[in-house]
């Protein structure tokens, strides 16, 4: 009850990532969460666990600040209390580390100082940052538009197609716009490659845009590992998932969909060593891909965040939420870190997408295999359906939601060899 009375958990969002952690929270500590928000998702309506207050324009300054600023005067003002501040999205992440000095005073969060999140929140300085710390990233060519010659990319590429394409800054390309876009792309031919160069810069994207070396190998190569890292750097949980499936659909492309738990003590101490030499805090999200032809793992980005799939890691006994509450709330001293297992009987598969997807399209592997026991012997679970979250209107629309899946995957899927 003390626990439960100490803090109240705002999330910033509120979208699945959102919930995940409120989720996190409620499976935890019993308590319901609160929400802050441009406007309100789907996956956070009808919810009795988290309350958004949706508010226009709260995912820029001034008004990020400034609402934040006006609920410390007053709402969040009880001296006893932690407000525990918790980003769950890119825009709200860069958000608070730049304003990080305004609001310390009124809540209790972690972030990197933003010089360090612009290191390694953009692509270009982030794989800079690789190269310095003698990580393993696909060989990249970086797309700037003064490069360009009458808007066109006239340059040689020192890799064949198929390739990678994505931009430098998430941020912005969210603001985006144009016919055809993706998340990022995987494009076979120069001719699709000049094509989609051309629009990115005429929709009015200024960053660089990111060529890189298409690593081969179908979904079942990537891994995802989320960590935390206190404020002393030091790195209190790191678990590793292995992505089965990814989402097909342009705008969520590279979206996990189906993860089962994993472990990696090589990949475990690259990353924990890095997070500590860099002197980073607070959660973070690394994708990468395994590359048969040199047998390494190549990381592609970090998220200075809790991944939008992490609940996989709650699921999987690691809850997301004890761990910054613990370290923030309760001052618990730092005893070791805890690394995420597989092969345990208390493995669980992750799905945010209806079992059948799940069937139907990925691809046969011992993985697969594994992941089939798994779901037969019920030691599976999603991020949205919760027992203890149950209402008509939430229940039907977060089936919706998960059937829609099945439309999007005949309209978009298409096989990957390897």
């Amino acid at each position: 009850m003390m626990e439960q009375m100490k803090f109240i958990p705002i999330l910033l969002g509120s979208d699945m990532n959102v919930y995940g952690m409120a989720k996190a929270f409620h499976e935890a500590y019993g308590i319901k969460s609160v929400a802050y928000a441009d406007h309100l998702l789907a996956p956070t309506k009808f919810s009795h666990i988290v309350t958004v207050h949706p508010k226009m324009g709260f995912d820029e300054d001034p008004v990020f600040t400034e609402t934040l600023l006006a609920l410390a005067k007053s709402t969040y003002n009880n001296p006893d209390m932690h407000y525990l501040l918790i980003p769950c999205g890119d825009g709200y992440a860069e958000l608070l580390a730049k304003n990080k000095e305004k609001l310390a005073p009124y809540y209790t969060f972690i972030a990197n100082n933003y010089d360090l999140f612009e290191r390694l929140v953009n692509k270009v300085s982030f794989y800079e940052v690789c190269e310095e710390y003698q990580l393993p990233y696909p060989a990249t060519v970086i797309i700037r538009k003064e490069s360009l010659v009458a808007g066109k990319f006239v340059g040689e590429l020192p890799f064949e197609f198929p390739i990678a394409l994505k931009p430098a800054n998430s941020v912005e390309w969210l603001s985006v716009d144009f016919e055809g876009r993706k998340k990022a792309f995987i494009l076979n031919e120069r001719a699709e490659f000049d094509v989609i160069i051309e629009r990115i810069y005429q929709a009015g994207y200024q960053s660089e845009m990111i060529v890189q070396d298409f690593i081969p190998g179908d979904d079942s190569h990537m891994r995802v590992l989320n960590a935390y890292v206190d404020e002393r750097h030091q790195v209190r949980m790191m678990g590793l998932g292995h992505p089965l499936l990814e989402d097909p659909t342009p705008g969520s492309v590279g979206n996990y969909v189906v993860i089962l738990p994993d472990e990696n003590q090589a990949v475990y101490q690259q990353i924990e060593t890095f997070l500590k030499a860099i002197g980073y805090v607070g959660f973070a999200n690394f994708d990468m891909k395994y590359d048969s032809r040199d047998g390494q793992y190549k990381l592609f980005e970090i998220n200075l965040r809790q991944g939008r799939s992490s609940f996989f890691l709650t699921l999987n006994g690691l809850n997301l939420a004890r761990f910054i509450t613990e370290d923030l709330v309760f001052d618990r001293p730092f005893e070791g870190t805890i690394y995420g297992k597989k092969g345990t009987s208390q493995d669980k598969l992750w799905l945010g997408v209806p079992k059948k997807i799940f069937l139907t399209y990925t691809q046969d592997n011992s993985e697969k295999a594994r992941a089939k026991q798994l779901l037969e012997s019920g030691n599976w679970g999603t991020t949205l359906f919760y027992k203890k979250d149950r209402s008509l209107r939430r229940f039907l629309l977060m089936k919706r939601a998960f059937y829609m899946y099945h439309e999007r995957f005949k309209k978009y899927f298409q096989k990957k060899e390897g």
